[in-house]
């Protein structure tokens, strides 16, 4: 990461995203991701910047988030519909250390009384735990951590400048004691790295001691810049490893019989640990008249 990072203007901050989605908005504060997670979907991102840039170390601020947010939640259209925060990039993200933008989105929220919900994997967002709390009493709020593995060896492999695994659960563990919801994201699993069944029973057995709202599996997607990458990581990480893998992502009847053996561990896990797979709506019984939902 630079050490001192790049600034844009932008013309809007909320932009609407389609799919299965419990949201129909998405809100980056960066552009760019300061983790590393040698899996990023995203990579993409940085080409409509028009410059060969790198989407890990390159970061961009962008300087009047504040100001256009404000605007477009003053806009009679907004009708104060959920809002997710990071669906490109983390929103708690190292550089969020430095710059601090979080705690002006955060008030903003708070002032208009607009739901949110967030996905990190940083225990940052502790710092600013006050505000989730003052918002969660005006308006729904779910928060989730994507975890991918218990094992500290491979998560510094994978995600070398995310916050250690454990630590990312007693972010689940201190946001529990607000009126929010709270979801763990366990992905990408990744065939013959994260996939085995020990790792996922400690994923799966820690969110249920936590008491955890909601849990999301999802397989590991290879794609555009980040499937040469990634395949590129698993062959001088994981040599060992790598036939197998490579079987998975190049054999269309190697990847059936390796998806139906992943999908026979998760369904044991579920009867195992019964935490709901589907996103679950914040509580709302705290929120006296608004009458959100």
């Amino acid at each position: 990461m630079k050490d001192h990072p790049t600034t844009i203007q932008v013309k809007s901050a909320l932009h609407r995203v389609k799919g299965t989605f419990p949201f129909n908005w998405d809100l980056n504060v960066y552009r760019g991701c300061g983790h590393g997670c040698v899996y990023c979907y995203a990579l993409y991102s940085h080409d409509y910047l028009k410059r060969d840039e790198d989407f890990y170390r390159n970061i961009y601020v962008k300087e009047n988030l504040v100001e256009v947010l404000e605007r477009e939640f003053r806009k009679k259209s907004w009708k104060g519909e959920m809002v997710n925060l990071g669906g490109v990039t983390d929103s708690y993200q190292p550089l969020e250390r430095q710059v601090a933008i979080m705690p002006d989105i955060l008030k903003l929220f708070i002032k208009y009384r607009n739901p949110l919900t967030i996905s990190t994997k940083s225990d940052l967002i502790l710092r600013d735990i006050d505000l989730f709390a003052q918002l969660a009493t005006l308006t729904p709020v779910n928060v989730s951590v994507t975890i991918t593995t218990p094992d500290e060896t491979i998560r510094k492999q994978i995600e070398p400048f995310g916050s250690k695994s454990m630590d990312r659960f007693k972010v689940l563990q201190e946001f529990a004691k607000l009126p929010v919801s709270t979801g763990l994201h366990v992905m990408p699993i990744i065939p013959y790295v994260t996939d085995d069944y020990e790792q996922l029973e400690a994923l799966f057995r820690t969110a249920f001691q936590n008491q955890v709202d909601y849990l999301l599996t999802g397989k590991l997607y290879l794609r555009g810049k980040t499937r040469p990458r990634f395949i590129s990581f698993m062959r001088d990480t994981f040599p060992d490893r790598f036939s197998e893998f490579s079987k998975v992502f190049n054999h269309e009847e190697a990847r059936m019989a390796y998806t139906r053996k992943l999908y026979e561990k998760i369904s044991l896990l579920r009867q195992k640990y019964p935490i709901s797979k589907a996103f679950k709506k914040p509580r709302i019984e705290t929120y006296g008249q608004l009458n959100l939902f």
